[in-house]
């Protein structure tokens, strides 16, 4: 939208009903604006699914967006630009749940591990480009579709924020039980790299992805 334009803000969208469930009260969409405004966000816009979508397609390509859903409300967001613990469902209602009274805010600890680390081995030639890397390891992390959903969506607001569109960084996932380290941090031509990305179903090398995603509208833009 054009405010979007104008204020740079990020905008997550949330369902109304999960959001609901998971601060424990029921809101009108007046009240939940009042609460947005005293907790120092803005809610947006109110849509649904298939509403996005039309938007997105515009009318001519309406058939596009009859298999979507219309019954479930959506709420549309705006975060200030330095609140990144705000950018999905959980860390907005873990948020707002604090602001609520309903929880106490979270008391993290770092512990001194005896285990044996893992090391990521920065290649000489990705140092030239690409000098620093960052690790964690996520345990006992059992994901819903839905929860799956909102940390891709996590990731790809802070690719579009902080990351500044994967200028400054670029956020790699992957499943810790089917890899094995040391790790390398490697850079090679795009015809040399070759794996099966995220919501593909065959290998490809680098070269095959870009095309793939010049023609996708949400990733054209990182080409």
């Amino acid at each position: 939208s054009e405010k979007d334009k104008q204020t740079n803000m990020p905008i997550i969208t949330v369902g109304k009903n999960e959001l609901f469930t998971a601060i424990g009260k029921e809101y009108t969409d007046e009240q939940f604006e009042d609460l947005c405004f005293e907790f120092g966000i803005e809610l947006d816009d109110i849509t649904t699914e298939r509403e996005m979508k039309l938007r997105e397609v515009g009318e001519e390509s309406k058939s596009q967006t009859e298999n979507l859903n219309d019954e479930e409300i959506l709420y549309k967001i705006e975060i200030p630009a330095n609140r990144y613990d705000l950018l999905c469902l959980e860390g907005l209602t873990q948020a707002l749940n604090i602001f609520l009274g309903r929880i106490e805010s979270p008391n993290y600890h770092i512990k001194n591990v005896k285990e044996t680390r893992e090391q990521i081995i920065v290649k000489p030639e990705t140092a030239k480009i690409r000098p620093y890397v960052v690790g964690a390891i996520l345990r006992n992390i059992k994901f819903t579709q839905a929860s799956y959903n909102s940390f891709l969506d996590l990731q790809d607001k802070l690719h579009q924020n902080i990351c500044r569109k994967r200028a400054l960084v670029a956020i790699g996932t992957h499943d810790y039980d089917t890899i094995q380290g040391p790790f390398t941090y490697e850079a090679q031509a795009p015809a040399d790299i070759k794996f099966k990305a995220l919501m593909q179903t065959e290998e490809k090398t680098a070269t095959e992805l870009m095309d793939i995603y010049r023609a996708d509208t949400k990733m054209k833009q990182f080409v």
